[in-house]
């Protein structure tokens, strides 16, 4: 595997190029194993598994997913992202049944991938991903301040938040606890402001040097934190068994699954999509990088590991070591299981509560609290789907809040499709209502509105002119039809002109006495019997098309009946003063 990539790595220009560029991928590849291995262990602790499990997801993300075609230089393991998700399902079904869900959550992706549905994910609104992105960091950040102070988490999000002023009485009593706390802040300055420091130090990866400083002061006389408990590697595999695979009859075995399959498809795909913007190389595709992960997932199920998706994080650091090829990326896995391998013992003396600063400064990068207000300038409406989206998955779960968001999100668009502009004025004896634009049901209100308020006008006579609506749905259609009957029921004269009708030219209500107005259905003419100014006529000739159609133009649904239907002509004459104190309606 890795021999083929070199080789192409070698194919890929002259021989001094192709040689800088082995060399630089390698370079980049140490790059990213030093960033991804504390990130690694800091996943695994935080969802509640052993730390070699995180490892384990780390070098199947470098050796089989960063092996794909699917992208040249995203980089794939354990995901900050899925943390909170990973353990709250480890705490209601157990380790053991996450293989399986981890398994057949990855044999989902590569399906979707197979039937090219990869750039499905795309279609996901941006507010609604920034809301899940920021509704997965809230949650971190406050779960991982207990283990940044040796201490433990209550449990759910709102409790985690509810109990950090009791956490931070017992910092201030507690001075193992204050140490520990201490290193985590540290972790979590270092990590904004290390890129700032000149020089090649600048390039080391800041969680790299917090780690540093923490074996330091962990090694120090009268400190006791904390420190990475990590077992054997190849003893923490665990094969699914007949047990876990019949828990696939479960109901919440099954959510489980489709929630690991689109929240880590979704993450995968939009981080793809971020590391494109990144570099001018070639970009990813979408539906191969899906069946790559769905592959990782799979071999990771079956090791009973941790779920994989793409990583920012060591994206952009495989980006910015100057990274060409899928080579650094497979290679970080590979330095990853050599590490875990034969320096097991180094790992022990990494301080929890670094680890805890990490992911604390991931919780924070992934909230982005600066995207709410750059959202709320750009667009309101958003910004109330984005921020929707994040309380729900505060305070429920990562499912329901991505899902309730989505619906924010097509109701917010629905919306703004339904355009209805509707114009209401008085002319003579009368009530015109213009409409134009999209009327659906979502805009019903405003539609009842401008009818009831033409029917209380007073006058006569009621024009509904509904040719510049380009989309008419069903609801709107009744409502305007019912109307019409209603009103033409209580003696009012209503012409309705529906869409694909052809507007009068001129103003009918100056036209000469005996003219005909255009016929409309939906009245019998014995109605008209007791309308003196109605004249039944029956079987009217249809009208020519309009000279201004095209030939080519598909010919509107007629509006005109059968032979054997009953028509009445309006005249739209203004009444006389001796019957203008008629009784109308």
């Amino acid at each position: 595997m890795l021999g083929g990539l070199i080789s192409r790595v070698k194919g890929a220009g002259g021989k001094a190029g192709a040689k800088g560029d082995l060399v630089t991928d390698i370079t980049a590849s140490l790059v990213v194993f030093l960033v991804a291995l504390p990130l690694c262990i800091g996943v695994a602790v935080a969802s509640g598994v052993p730390a070699e499990l995180g490892i384990i997801s780390g070098v199947i993300g470098g050796l089989v997913v960063g092996a794909a075609r699917g992208s040249t230089l995203q980089v794939s393991g354990p995901a900050a992202g899925l943390a909170a998700l990973v353990a709250e399902t480890v705490a209601e079904v157990g380790v053991a049944m996450l293989g399986v869900i981890v398994l057949f959550a990855g044999l989902l992706q590569i399906i979707l991938g197979l039937v090219r549905l990869g750039r499905m994910f795309q279609a996901i609104s941006v507010a609604v991903v920034q809301g899940m992105l920021a509704g997965i960091g809230v949650p971190l950040m406050f779960s991982q301040a207990y283990p940044m102070a040796d201490a433990k988490a209550p449990g759910t999000a709102i409790e985690n938040m509810a109990g950090i002023p009791g956490l931070l009485a017992g910092i201030l009593t507690d001075r193992q606890a204050m140490i520990a706390t201490l290193l985590g802040v540290v972790t979590i300055v270092l990590s904004f402001v290390w890129k700032k420091v000149p020089g090649p130090a600048g390039r080391i990866p800041a969680a790299l040097v917090a780690v540093g400083i923490g074996i330091v002061v962990a090694a120090l006389p009268g400190v006791d934190v904390k420190t990475l408990q990590v077992g054997n590697l190849l003893a923490s595999v665990s094969l699914p068994g007949p047990e876990q695979f019949a828990g696939l009859a479960d109901g919440a075995i099954i959510t489980a699954i489709l929630t690991f399959t689109v929240i880590a498809s979704a993450e995968s795909l939009f981080t793809a999509a971020a590391v494109d913007r990144m570099h001018s190389g070639p970009r990813t595709r979408y539906n191969t990088e899906l069946i790559a992960q769905g592959a990782g997932n799979t071999v990771a199920g079956i090791l009973g590991a941790l779920p994989i998706t793409a990583v920012v994080a060591r994206s952009s650091a495989n980006v910015q070591a100057g990274a060409k090829t899928r080579l650094s990326r497979t290679l970080h896995g590979l330095w990853l299981l050599a590490f875990a391998l034969l320096l097991p013992q180094v790992l022990a003396l990494i301080p929890i509560s670094v680890l805890a600063g990490v992911l604390v400064h991931s919780g924070w990068k992934l909230f982005g609290p600066a995207e709410f207000p750059k959202m709320w300038r750009q667009d309101k409406g958003e910004f109330a789907v984005m921020t929707l989206t994040t309380l729900v998955i505060v305070v429920t779960a990562l499912l329901e809040g991505v899902l309730i968001g989505l619906a924010a999100g097509i109701v917010l668009a629905a919306l703004r499709m339904s355009q209805t502009a509707i114009r209401q004025h008085v002319e003579d004896d009368t009530a015109k209502v213009v409409m134009a634009g999209n009327a659906t049901f979502l805009r019903l209100p405003k539609v009842i509105e401008a009818l009831e308020a033409a029917a209380a006008s007073g006058k006569p006579r009621i024009r509904l002119d509904l040719t510049g609506v380009t989309h008419l749905d069903h609801a709107c259609r009744n409502q305007v039809e019912e109307f019409t009957a209603q009103q033409r029921g209580l003696g009012l004269r209503v012409e309705l002109l529906m869409p694909g009708e052809a507007k009068p030219t001129g103003d009918r209500a100056a036209a000469p006495a005996g003219d005909a107005q255009a016929p409309l259905p939906k009245r019998p003419v014995t109605a008209m019997a007791e309308e003196p100014w109605g004249e039944p006529v029956r079987e009217p000739s249809p009208p020519s098309a309009p000279p201004s159609a095209p030939p080519s133009a598909p010919a509107p649904p007629s509006p005109w009946p059968t032979a054997d239907a009953e028509w009445f002509y309006l005249d739209t004459r203004p009444l006389p003063d001796d019957q203008r104190s008629s009784p109308v309606g």
